[in-house]
């Protein structure tokens, strides 16, 4: 009988691989966000997951990589918000100023509301620091939204010959300003105050693109 490859892992060794790779992306999350980027070692991280430190260095090749792959983690749990408000929102034949609406609310609320916003502020906050996630990675929210307006244009919901433009400035009117009521110097801003920022956003995006 041929030998079997003693690196070929079996279903259980690669859940078991999986696992300590997952301890490990959790225990730096946690470190980077209380210790800082600079801060936080290997061998700190290695600690706290309860695995050698060879283990880290065999599912990552230097501290630089496991932060892009905690922020990267973070980062597409936030897309699936977006994802999710946009696919179930910016629906074809709803009324476009509600569903415009209730998009931004989806974002402003669950997004920005979420623990998961929260940990990628306090790992992006290490400005000087950290690594940064590569353009075409930060770009796919925008992406996303752009690509919806592609199709609302199409079927002559908007007048948006440059869709992208039209992402641009639907975010900066709505989700930006009223991001900005909320981690500016008006951080107790009322849901009355957000829900006329994000009225008036609608509104004057409208005007434009309608």
């Amino acid at each position: 009988m041929p030998r079997i490859n003693a690196e070929i892992q079996t279903p259980g060794r690669r859940l078991r691989s999986e696992g300590k790779k997952t301890d490990i992306l959790d225990a730096a999350e946690t470190l980077f966000v209380t210790d800082g980027y600079e801060r936080t070692t290997v061998d700190a991280v290695a600690a706290r997951a309860q695995v050698s430190k060879r283990t880290v260095y065999n599912h990552f090749s230097d501290k630089e990589v496991i932060f892009l792959q905690v922020l990267g983690r973070v980062h597409e749990a936030l897309l699936s918000t977006i994802r999710g408000a946009v696919d179930e929102e910016l629906t074809p034949g709803r009324d476009l100023p509600e569903a415009l609406t209730a998009f931004a609310h989806r974002i402003v609320d669950r997004a920005f509301g979420s623990a998961d916003y929260l940990t990628f502020r306090q790992l992006m906050a290490q400005r000087q620091a950290v690594p940064r996630l590569p353009g075409a990675i930060r770009d796919r929210p925008l992406r996303i939204l752009e690509e919806r307006f592609a199709e609302l244009a199409a079927d002559g919901g908007i007048r948006a010959p440059r869709p992208r433009l039209a992402a641009q400035h639907f975010t900066a009117l709505t989700i930006s300003l009223a991001q900005e009521a909320l981690l500016g110097d008006d951080q107790d801003a009322e849901p009355a105050d957000l829900n006329a920022i994000i009225t008036d956003g609608v509104e004057a995006f409208l005007r434009a693109y309608r």
